[in-house]
Formats: structure tokens, sequence, C-alpha cells
């Protein structure tokens, strides 16, 4: 158990690490390639995990766009909490949330 938690947490961290990275180098990249990070997690049928409690990850490919730009400002503003969600969305630009509600909303 202890290194199933201990996994989670690095895979968490080393998500962050990553995906600030894109984040801040995006400028042009495709939207598919700034949304790898996302499929980790989201991209997974029935994905669980157990940081920071154990929850269903939802998928989020074919959300409504108005949903998920609803929830990534939510996790960006504070209304919303989840430590990996809240760091990873406020690494994100307003137009990097449009692009991803765009692209997951058709996918």
């Amino acid at each position: 158990m202890k290194q199933k938690l201990i996994m989670n947490l690095l895979l968490a961290s080393s998500m962050l690490l990553v995906f600030s990275g894109v984040a801040q180098a995006a400028g042009d990249v495709p939207v598919k390639e700034k949304t790898s990070m996302c499929e980790g997690c989201h991209g997974i049928e029935g994905y669980r995990t157990a940081f920071p409690n154990a929850y269903h990850v939802p998928k989020i490919g074919g959300q409504h766009a108005e949903y998920i730009i609803k929830a990534l400002e939510g996790y960006k503003n504070g209304t919303r909490n989840h430590p990996t969600m809240t760091a990873l969305a406020k690494s994100l630009s307003q137009k990097d949330i449009e692009d991803f509600a765009a692209y997951y909303s058709k996918n």
C-alpha cells in the first residue's frame, strides 16, 4: 500500500514538472502535444488514483467544452480543489484552457 502511494506521489510530481515545462514552452505547439500529460490519468478507462484520496479519475474525452473550461478555471482560481489539477491549471493560459476544451469535446 505504501509503495503504491509513493508511486502515485512520484507520478503526480513528475506530471507537474513535465507539464509545467510544456506549458511554458508551448507557443505554437499543437494542442494534442500539450495534452499528453492529461492523458496519463484522464485517458485511461476506469483509472483510479490514491492521491490525495482514492477516487475515480473522469474520462474527459467527449465532455462538453463549457464544462472543461469551468472545471479548469475552477482549479485555477481555487473554487475547485485537487493538488495536482490545481497546480496544472495554474500553469495554463486562458487560450490553453479553451484549446483543451475544444480538443477534448471532440475526442
